[in-house]
């Protein structure tokens, strides 16, 4: 919208300090129930428009005549490539997915790995298409289990998407826990969606419609219950109160609107399929869902970001 009054601005601010101050009471976090609830829909529905590996995050266009599988591998090396790993270290994925991150960090670095979900229908896809297809001596194991309950000694550690899961009020105690579960050397990957500050809105322009906050209402009620979207100053924030020093911060913006766009036009191209294996529903939830999400990434209410956060750097 051009010519934006000061009033209307006024309002976008409100409007979006009032969505980032959910009291810690309202903001639930990683609970199981919520997880299951988008990621355990059907593994097969899933298949039909994400890329081979399943990689069910941002991909890295390196290279713009990328496929979506070319460039889902480019952020998974990206991601691996910033942790420093060397050969029977011990790697440590945060929401680890369909496995397709700790899946290459067997094959390319030669690591353990440990992965934590929250999905009964990963965790079973990990065990019976990744692992028994890895040939490796190297421990590998994915638990059902949440970060919160998680008791151990890793090396490095990697989360891709799952940190949009957590609550506000969880973030200190995530960041504290992640410090102490490696060595002095330690190094972990976050991998985050986040929203502007308040200061990149007002540089923008950028206009808090009805439509818009219809949106945000339907991806908090029926896409990600639970789910909250950080700034980057409170990743910085609660990862340098915990000890870390944040190195490096990459973001992946333009990325994750083509990503969005490959996922939306495969989904579409799939419509029929989709509906016989879940249901007209659903198919229409998870289009509106990536066409609009495609749109906030492209007009700049959201961004997604890399996070290296080093411990000996502190």
């Amino acid at each position: 919208m051009v010519g934006t009054s000061d009033t209307q601005q006024s309002s976008t601010d409100q409007a979006q300090s009032k969505w980032l101050s959910k009291s810690a009471s309202q903001t639930r976090g990683s609970d199981k129930d919520e997880v299951q609830f988008h990621y355990d829909i059907s593994n097969e529905f899933f298949k039909l428009w994400q890329d081979p590996s399943q990689t069910y995050s941002c991909a890295y266009f390196e290279k713009d005549d990328y496929t979506l599988e070319q460039a889902q591998l480019a952020k998974v090396d990206l991601s691996l490539g910033k942790l420093g790993l060397k050969p029977g270290m011990t790697l440590l994925d945060i929401g680890c997915g369909w496995g397709s991150t700790i899946q290459r960090a067997v094959e390319k670095y030669d690591v353990n790995v440990i992965g934590l979900t929250l999905s009964e229908n990963q965790k079973r896809h990990i065990e019976e298409n990744r692992f028994a297809n890895i040939k490796s001596d190297r421990k590998m194991e994915v638990r059902l289990q949440p970060w919160e309950e998680f008791e151990g000694r890793v090396d490095r550690i990697v989360s891709i998407g799952a940190f949009e899961h957590f609550g506000f009020n969880k973030y200190d105690d995530y960041f504290k826990k992640t410090f102490n579960w490696m060595p002095d050397d330690g190094v972990m990957m976050l991998h985050t969606i986040i929203i502007p500050e308040d200061e990149e809105i007002k540089a923008k322009g950028l206009p808090l419609t009805m439509s818009r906050v219809r949106f945000i209402k339907f991806i908090m009620d029926e896409i990600y219950p639970g789910g909250r979207l950080p700034l980057a100053s409170m990743v910085r924030e609660h990862a340098n109160k915990a000890g870390y020093t944040v190195t490096r911060e990459q973001h992946l913006q333009s990325h994750y609107v083509k990503t969005l766009d490959t996922w939306a036009a495969n989904l579409e191209a799939k419509k029929d399929e989709a509906i016989e294996i879940t249901s007209e529903q659903i198919y229409e939830r998870f289009r509106k869902y990536l066409t609009g999400c495609a749109d906030l990434f492209r007009d700049g209410y959201t961004d997604v970001a890399q996070f290296t956060c080093e411990k000996a750097a502190a």
